[in-house]
């Protein structure tokens, strides 16, 4: 099929009409409802000769008068193809592929007029656009691909949906994979854009009559209905090597119809959607680039001396881009255009989020049109939730998360978030969590704002806060043995678990939660939360989080006026410098100031506390004499009140004065007095064999381990090591057990039984390899 060789006057005529009629091309295409896409292909001469309709309503949309409208057509018509002659519609023409010219026709009778031309087929917007000579990355999918179409005589035609969400170069890859399969389908490779993003995609009945005239059907001999020119066109191609890239797909049905029924064509289907409605498809689902492949764009677009003499800020480019190869290509020509401007400055500029939209935009490529696209066509109840997704703290969550924002079931938002995963524009994190990608979190953040009442966002944040929070403070009473035993709650090892799991998963909301409730005078629920988690505190050491929550609630009690409250949160606060934190003499200013307002309010277990605190902060500074005047204090303290929590005190000083001892070198004395300490530990698991307890229990072991260890007496060490194990197991492994496996390798390598040791040191290592808790503080 002969081409005419054009040369882009109706590019030039077009865009010279918009810019003098004050339009964008974004104006213009919604005026005149043609896709952004299309438009660009005009102006930039990739499609040189449109179909007359489409000059019409461009021209309609200009406010061109007549003169200039067929000015228009002119040049439109110039860019277009030779057409191909009419024949009876009884007489289907079909014109072999590649063939160059009309076969002869038989002579007209006389007296009778000759078939006049048909109207141009539309032009080369059916042959492949140009490949792009820095196109990178997507190896495997190439591979895949390349296996996929290797066979000459398949049992069942190739189709290959490439989804994604927006900016991921779907098209890119399409056409480039379409040039690269050229050489092995010698009949011809065509490109149709479905418009699948534009208000009215482009039915499959249109599709088919311009595949159809590109493949040299005559116009009178395309049938009417969809049906009978789908059935002409899986003839036409079943005998056929070709390969047909169907672009920008709107959903199954636009679709469908365009499939080969049999024969040896490749078909390539893009679409943001996922389309899971479409049958014996290969899927090829594109994502980010890697950092190393992010670079390597921006090398090949910018030039590979430039980002070689920055490779941090372009790695850090390519982070704020999000590694999405719309905006690393929007990146990349931003510095071809400024030759001067060094990559850290465009870096610097993009690291302001309000600003990063609308960098990442250049000539008619933008990331932000890309998003709006999608969103534009999402049904109300879907554009809520994907904007309330804005809302959320961390880097993923949960339909059930995401529910309390959005004010809707968890059963409803779920249904809803698969669908915004099935367009492209939520991703899954795992098989219960969804996560968004930097910028579309960004954009949404600013739908969020333009859309909503900035009341009715602050009402569902507080809403949604209050939830999260009373559920933090349920899930953390779980571990407090005097509420479990009041309220007869679930204390079980799978209900700990539940508990465990959410608050270690969720800590991203509820601490934001947290931070909300203090800045909105919510100060009692901010204390409320603290407290509930206060035993929980207990199983994960490693969380410098704490300081975080217990200085919120030190400044609720405060705000409050609460005295008490204050005084049993400045010891949490002292608590977690000395332990989680490791800042022993802050630690140690805060336990005095919890002592101080224990004796004001004359609350012997609260001294008895700050005593403790005070005396850990002292040990781990050496000051060992002060540190054990300071636990005999507290147990003296503590001697005063008669509740389960001072029982677990006295055993707590009594551990921390054994401790002194060994490390004074008295471990003989320690080991003495760590024995009575585990003997009453082991008395409170028989008596409340709760979580709590047992972590005294395994606390304890493990103490006397050392002390053994420090006497070398490895055989007794390892019983005790051991003895911990089993505590630690009963309450689920807490972070703390991978120093007692350590220990305990130690023990094993001292005994010279090197395999077993190896095998605990290994899954001491797993276990530290595997904890993706928040903010682990060095030992």
């Amino acid at each position: 099929m002969t081409v005419a060789s054009g040369t882009g006057e109706f590019g030039h005529l077009l865009a010279g009409h918009r810019v003098a009629a004050g339009l964008t091309q974004e104006d213009l295409s919604a005026a005149a409802g043609v896709s952004l896409r299309a438009l660009g292909d005009m102006e930039r001469g990739r499609t040189r000769g449109p179909q007359r309709r489409t000059v019409q309503a461009l021209a309609a949309a200009l406010g061109l008068d007549g003169a200039q409208t067929a000015g228009l057509e002119r040049a439109a018509q110039s860019g277009r193809p030779r057409g191909v002659r009419r024949v009876p519609p009884q007489v289907p023409a079909v014109r072999p592929f590649g063939q160059e010219s009309d076969p002869p026709q038989p002579a007209a009778e006389a007296g009778t007029e000759p078939e006049p031309e048909a109207d141009p087929a539309p032009p080369g917007a059916l042959a492949l656009p140009r490949d792009l000579a820095d196109f990178t990355a997507r190896e495997q999918a190439f591979a895949d691909l390349a296996a996929l179409t290797a066979e000459q005589h398949p049992a069942h035609p190739r189709v290959v949906l490439v989804s994604g969400q927006p900016g991921l170069g779907k098209t890119a890859f399409a056409l480039h994979a379409a040039h690269a399969l050229a050489e092995g389908f010698p009949d011809g490779q065509l490109s149709l854009d479905l418009g699948g993003t534009a208000a009215t995609p482009l039915s499959a009945r249109e599709a088919l009559g311009q595949v159809l005239r590109a493949l040299g059907v005559a116009d009178q001999a395309v049938p009417a209905g969809t049906e009978e020119r789908a059935g002409l066109f899986r003839a036409l191609v079943r005998e056929r090597r070709l390969v047909l890239v169907l672009d920008n797909a709107a959903d199954e049905g636009q679709v469908r119809p365009l499939l080969p029924g049999a024969g040896p064509a490749v078909t390539i289907v893009t679409s943001r959607h996922a389309l899971p409605g479409l049958e014996a498809v290969h899927r090829l689902r594109l994502d980010v680039l890697s950092p190393g492949e992010a670079a390597a764009l921006l090398a090949r677009i910018a030039g590979p001396e430039r980002v070689q003499a920055a490779p941090d800020a372009t790695a850090e480019l390519a982070r704020l881009c999000g590694y999405l190869p719309l905006a690393l290509r929007i990146a990349g020509q931003r510095l071809v255009a400024r030759p001067q401007q060094p990559v850290a400055q465009l870096v610097r500029q993009l690291a302001a989020e309000e600003n990063r939209l609308d960098l990442l935009e250049t000539g008619d490529l933008g990331v932000r049109p890309a998003f709006e696209l999608s969103y534009r066509r999402l049904p109300a109840e879907a554009r809520l939730v994907l904007r309330r997704c804005a809302l959320t703290a961390g880097q993923d969550f949960t339909a059930a998360v995401l529910a309390r924002y959005a004010g809707l079931s968890a059963a409803r938002t779920e249904l809803v978030l698969e669908r915004l995963v099935d367009v492209g524009l939520v991703q899954p994190a795992t098989p219960e969590r969804y996560r968004l990608h930097d910028l579309v979190r960004l954009y949404v953040g600013e739908r969020l704002g333009h859309d909503e009442p900035a009341g009715a966002v602050a009402g569902a944040r507080t809403e949604a806060g209050r939830g999260l929070l009373g559920e933090a403070a349920g899930y953390g009473l779980r571990f407090d043995p005097d509420h479990v035993a009041a309220a007869g709650a679930d204390g079980s090892p799978e209900s700990l678990a539940e508990a465990a799991r959410w608050l270690e998963d969720e800590h991203p909301e509820w601490l934001a939660a947290l931070y909300r409730a203090q800045l909105e005078g919510r100060h009692r629920e901010v204390i409320d939360t603290a407290e509930a988690m206060h035993w929980f505190s207990d199983r994960l050491l490693s969380w410098d989080l704490w300081g975080e929550v217990f200085q919120l609630s030190v400044d609720a009690a405060r705000a409050c006026g609460d005295r008490r409250a204050e005084a049993v949160h400045v010891n949490y606060l002292a608590w977690t410098y000395v332990t989680c934190l490791h800042r022993y003499q802050r630690g140690i200013e805060l336990a005095g100031e919890g002592l101080r307002l224990a004796r004001d309010l004359g609350d012997h277990e609260q001294q008895g506390w700050a005593l403790t605190y005070l005396g850990s902060g002292l040990r781990h500074l050496q000051r060992h004499r002060e540190a054990s005047e300071s636990y005999q204090r507290a147990a003296e303290a503590f001697g005063e009140v008669d509740n389960r929590a001072a029982m677990i005190g006295r055993l707590v000083t009594l551990r921390g004065a054994a401790t002194c001892l060994r490390e004074l070198g008295r471990a003989d004395e320690a080991a003495d007095s760590r024995r009575r300490a585990l003997a009453g530990a082991l008395e409170l698991v028989e008596h409340w064999s709760s979580p709590l307890m047992h972590l005294l229990a395994a606390m304890t072991a493990h103490e006397l381990g050392q002390d053994r260890a420090a006497l070398q007496r490895w055989p007794a060490a390892e019983k005790a090591f051991r003895q911990a194990l089993f505590h630690y197991e009963a309450i689920g492994r807490p972070d703390s057990m991978t120093k007692t496996l350590t220990e305990l390798g130690t023990a094993l390598i001292e005994q010279g039984r090197a395999d077993e040791a190896r095998e605990i040191l290994t899954e001491a290592l797993t276990d530290l390899s595997a904890d993706g808790r928040p903010g682990r503080a060095a030992p």
